[in-house]
């Protein structure tokens, strides 16, 4: 099972490793192509269970409870993305020679000839937003295309399916990218690169190089983030097609082979003849909603995809003002007595939320939940100017409550220990008391949220709703 299509999968030995998202999908794939599919799982849940029933009825064999042991006669892993490398499964696959996959690597096998380019996207934050820009603004070109990946439709859907695209928006996350070892996409993204994710990786380093797998095989553009040189260092160490060029994005004047923002206008120096002199027009700063710095690079980097791509200007223009972002995206809630309240509810690490911090002159900001690992010390230091105040809420907020008294000693703190639903109405009370007209209420909590809610949507209902109380 080298590099290539795999034509004949009658009779073939396949364990899917996982039920979850992307294993139930794989599982039946792989069982509609003929292979002898067993999935192994570690949970044995009454989710797990119905899974397992829906699968053992077409003929799947699952095994609940064990996801360690390697089935016999096994020839090919196909895993979930969040699997850890480090489990006993790969490495008795490893011992026994069976190759590993990913959902990702799967689909990329499974395509068919002449099928759609995929144009990749990874980064620590920024993923998702990107990608939907960047599907929106190939649909304004006329081009049949979806957002997929980490969103959206599933992957394996995207190439298996009827439907027929001309491109394909593609979110990876470092996971998916870990197990996709001959992933070649026509252009990719590295929005930027912060520890996340650091105990699936081991390092910064391991997380980095799965990151910079998405540069390989390029053919057209290796679009970087010029304000994080670890993305251009990646573009640097990529194995590319010959002719491959590197494309920057910038917030400020654009050099020639980027593109960046010049009087409030969206411009291409990359794409463009003559590109030492001429810059090409795309769109105001205005089209991109919400105009936050960071949502302005990510406005670029889907550009610079697409433009890559071959997509004309307006349609560039067009792609931004037909884009409505997804819920808890620094989401204007309402305006309570000349104070707004903005939901950064996704802004779930420190990096995600330096950016939201950024975007605001006079914050209160409503922050904490579980940190898993992080620290605060950089994020309070270079947002300590902007701090009206802050409100701390969930289980690890003492964390952030030392990084304050450290570097923002005279910032009020309000310290809640309540854990209960109605903790967020009472977090949004103390920072009205703390507010002043003109300053703006921020959820962005640098944390996740599975300490106190279901997940990050939740955590930014439960705002909206105490903000909501409050207006009325």
């Amino acid at each position: 099972m080298g590099s290539g299509q795999v034509t004949d999968w009658q009779g073939k030995h396949v364990t899917v490793a996982g039920l979850g998202v992307s294993g139930v999908p794989a599982a039946k794939a792989l069982h509609g192509l003929g292979a002898k599919v067993t999935v192994v799982n570690d949970g044995d849940d009454a989710r797990a269970r119905e899974q397992a029933a829906e699968l053992e009825a077409l003929g799947v064999t699952v095994r609940l409870g064990d996801g360690d042991t390697l089935p016999d006669s096994t020839e090919l892993i196909v895993t979930a993305p969040g699997w850890k490398p480090d489990k006993p499964l790969f490495a008795a696959a490893d011992a026994a020679g069976v190759p590993v996959w990913g959902d990702v690597e799967l689909a990329w096998r499974l395509r068919k000839p002449g099928a759609a380019d995929w144009l990749a996207v990874t980064g620590t934050n920024g993923k998702t937003t990107t990608v939907q820009m960047l599907a929106s603004i190939l649909e304004a070109a006329g081009l049949r295309t979806a957002a997929v990946g980490n969103i959206g439709v599933s992957l394996l859907d995207a190439v298996l399916g009827d439907e027929e695209y001309d491109v394909l928006a593609v979110e990876l996350s470092s996971y998916q990218l870990h197990w996709a070892p001959s992933l070649r996409a026509h252009s990719a993204a590295v929005l930027n690169l912060a520890p996340d994710h650091l105990d699936w990786h081991g390092s910064m380093e391991a997380y980095a190089k799965d990151k910079g797998r998405i540069y390989g095989g390029n053919r057209v553009a290796c679009v970087y983030n010029t304000a994080d040189k670890a993305t251009e260092d990646l573009v640097r160490e990529a194995d590319v097609e010959e002719g491959c060029r590197a494309i920057g994005f910038t917030l400020g004047t654009p050099g020639p082979s980027q593109l960046g923002v010049v009087e409030g206008l969206l411009v291409d120096r990359a794409f463009v003849e003559n590109r030492q002199k001429n810059a090409q027009e795309l769109a105001e700063v205005a089209d991109v909603k919400p105009a936050a710095p960071h949502n302005v690079a990510n406005a670029l980097a889907a550009a610079a995809l697409a433009r890559a791509y071959g997509v004309p200007a307006n349609a560039v223009r067009d792609g931004l003002r037909n884009f409505t972002p997804d819920a808890h995206r620094i989401a204007h809630v309402a305006d309570v007595d000349g104070v707004a309240y903005v939901d950064d509810s996704k802004a779930t690490n420190t990096h995600a939320t330096q950016a939201s911090l950024a975007a605001y002159d006079s914050v209160v900001w409503i922050a904490g939940g579980l940190a898993k690992g992080a620290t605060f010390d950089e994020l309070v230091a270079g947002a300590a100017g902007r701090l009206r105040g802050a409100v701390l809420i969930g289980r690890d907020r003492a964390l952030i409550r030392e990084a304050l008294a450290r570097h923002a000693p005279e910032v009020p703190v309000v310290d809640l220990e309540r854990t209960d639903t109605g903790a967020m109405l009472q977090a949004v009370q103390e920072a009205r008391r703390l507010a002043r007209p003109g300053d703006t209420v921020l959820l962005a909590p640098a944390c996740a949220s599975m300490d106190m809610f279901a997940n990050y949507n939740k955590r930014g209902d439960a705002f909206a709703q105490a903000v909501r109380e409050l207006g009325a």
